[in-house]
Order: C-alpha cells, then sequence, then structure tokens
C-alpha cells in the first residue's frame, strides 16, 4: 500500500552540471523509498554530465521523480512560494548554480526554486562540487550560508568502512536528506550495524 502524500513530504531535487550526478540519482531512489514526492528539475549541463558519467538516460532519470520540470519553465509550481515543500536539495551542486542563489539571479527554474526555497525560510541544502577552492568560491558559500542555505559537500564516512563507491554515495545521500528530519537507513557513528 502506497503512503498518503501530504505537502509536507514533498521535496525539490535539483540536479546541476557539476561532475558527480550519482548523487541526484541516489536522492531520488532514496525519497522514492521514504514514500516522499519529489519535483525534478535538470539543469542543461547536468544532462550532459549524465551522458559522459551515467549508463541512465535523461527519460529514466525523469522516470526516477514524481514529477519533473524543463529548467526554462519559470512559470512551474516550484517557482511559487505558495507551493509548499520541505524545501530543495540540489545534488551536485555546481559554482554556476551555487553563485546564482547566492546573488538571486534566478535565470533557470532550478536556481528560481531555490530562491523561493530561501525567501520561505525553508530548508535549502546544495551538495557543493568542486575542489580547490578560491576565495570567491568561499566566500559565495559563506553568502549562501548566511542566507539560510546549508553547504554540505558530499565527503565520505570512511568510519562507515564503505565496501564500494554506492556505500559512499548511499551515505553521503542520506546524510544531506536527514537535514530535511527524514530518517535514512544509513550507518551511523556509534551504533552497532557499522
Amino acid at each position: 500500500m502506497k503512503a498518503v502524500q501530504h505537502s509536507s513530504e514533498r521535496l525539490i531535487v535539483g540536479i546541476s552540471g557539476a561532475s558527480g550526478i550519482v548523487y541526484g540519482i541516489e536522492a531520488l531512489k532514496q525519497l522514492r523509498e521514504l514514500g516522499v514526492e519529489t519535483h525534478l528539475v535538470v539543469s542543461k549541463s547536468a544532462i550532459l554530465t549524465l551522458n559522459h558519467e551515467s549508463e541512465i538516460k535523461y527519460a529514466d532519470l525523469c522516470a526516477l521523480a514524481s514529477k519533473h520540470y524543463q529548467n526554462s519553465d519559470i512559470g512551474a509550481a516550484i517557482a511559487s512560494g505558495s507551493y509548499r515543500t520541505l524545501g530543495m536539495l540540489v545534488a551536485p551542486c555546481s559554482i554556476r548554480s551555487l553563485s546564482e542563489i547566492a546573488t538571486g539571479v534566478t535565470a533557470s527554474l532550478l536556481s528560481r526554486a531555490a530562491d523561493v526555497v530561501l525567501k520561505e525560510r525553508r530548508r535549502l541544502v546544495l551538495m557543493v562540487r568542486e575542489t580547490p577552492l578560491h576565495a570567491g568560491h568561499l566566500q559565495t558559500m559563506l553568502n549562501v550560508t548566511q542566507m539560510g542555505a546549508i553547504v554540505a559537500p558530499p565527503v565520505p564516512a570512511f568510519y562507515t568502512k564503505p565496501h564500494s563507491i554506492a556505500d559512499i554515495v548511499r551515505q553521503s545521500v542520506g546524510r544531506a536528506l536527514e537535514l530535511f528530519g527524514l530518517e535514512t537507513k544509513i550507518p551511523r557513528w556509534g551504533e552497532q550495524s557499522l
């Protein structure tokens, strides 16, 4: 039996063009397992990254979400603050998307949806993928953090003794999803499941 969906169980998932498309794919899979309604927006650069880093096709990626939107669809439901959600996860988050969000320059649905999440004081988690970082990157991360976002780079937790890249990705995404108050099935420090 499928769980009843409520607006509080809706999450926007943005996938931008940084390397690490696997984080967005894994987020959609975990959210589906949790019964959370997902609203997906993918940047043009992310579609290119998908072709380089994954065997799945764009249509299959979109099929993992409850609903998906074109990045040019500025009139989409997720572009309005009256459309209630838990917030938004951007996984991975490119420096370009981070910069658009931090400056309020909403040139796409992805950055507009993130801007709406911030103005409505909802949770925005950005899995920023870039290294090394220069002062401009760090300043932009500070700016967006001061605006209310959480910058959560996908840093592996090796205390979990991962056996595969999939284990590392699952843990990183699970930690990001728990920032929305969702209960995931990831290994935790101090628990016997390790």
